[in-house]
């Protein structure tokens, strides 16, 4: 009969049982997060935890009464070290165990077991949740009564620096575009009269022209000779060369 024994035996002998403890005691401490059957969790939490309750005392017989149940010198240095420093503040429950399901085969249920201190994406979330209730709060509270003086104030702040922006903008804006008709009033000034001076010299050339014709011809008549002077010696010289063909005709009939 089992009267009085609440530890589970997991079907397997008192030897075996140890053993398969020791060895995922030992990967839980240097891999921190292991996933097993529920069962074997709450007994791994029953086995692992007083082992990590002794190594905050760190003394020769702390290290070798754990290394006794670990057999494991990477994992009592690991344990001394690094785990220690972390669960110092802490005064018991090392570890959690969360449930993700049952397993293919034989539907048994599996979980993930972990230690608590190395789950940073939780113990985040623990700090931002108190947070973020602390704000709500507060807004709660005070919402309804500050802001409503807040922006009264403002809205007659607002209203006051209005007419004094429109005086300042009106300023610049009746100087500006005086300044930009005076500009070109005086550049069409200065340019009229010399488009009136060349518009009435054109007129004057032309007259002068119409008054002297006689004038114009005789430029043209002094430039003509030069040009047409070398047509004049090449018809001269035309003109002697059937006269001398002439001549020897003549003396030809002579002597015949």
């Amino acid at each position: 009969m089992r009267h009085r024994k609440k530890f589970n035996h997991l079907s397997r002998t008192s030897a075996h049982r140890h053993a398969m403890l020791s060895n995922m005691a030992t990967s839980l401490i240097l891999h921190k997060r292991i996933t097993t059957t529920v069962a074997k969790a709450k007994a791994l939490r029953i086995y692992v935890e007083p082992l990590l309750t002794r190594s905050k005392n760190d003394t020769t017989h702390s290290r070798r009464m754990v290394f006794s149940h670990l057999q494991s010198k990477e994992a009592v240095t690991e344990l001394f070290r690094e785990v220690s420093v972390k669960i110092a503040d802490r005064p018991g429950g090392y570890t959690r165990i969360i449930k993700i399901g049952t397993r293919d085969g034989d539907n048994a249920d599996m979980c993930m077991m972990e230690l608590v201190d190395y789950n940073e994406n939780l113990l985040g979330s623990g700090k931002v949740e108190e947070k973020s209730t602390g704000r709500r709060r507060r807004r709660k509270k005070g919402g309804a009564e500050t802001p409503a003086p807040a922006a009264a104030p403002k809205a007659k702040a607002t209203d006051k620096k209005q007419p004094q922006a429109k005086t300042e903008e009106e300023k610049p804006v009746a100087v500006a575009p005086a300044k930009e008709e005076e500009k070109p009033v005086a550049v069409a000034k200065e340019e009229a009269p010399v488009v009136e001076t060349k518009e009435e010299e054109k007129p004057v050339a032309a007259a002068k022209e119409e008054e002297n014709p006689v004038a114009t011809a005789k430029e043209e008549t002094k430039t003509a000779p030069a040009d047409e002077q070398p047509e004049q010696t090449e018809d001269v010289s035309e003109k002697a060369e059937p006269e001398q063909e002439a001549d020897t005709d003549d003396e030809s009939t002579k002597k015949e």
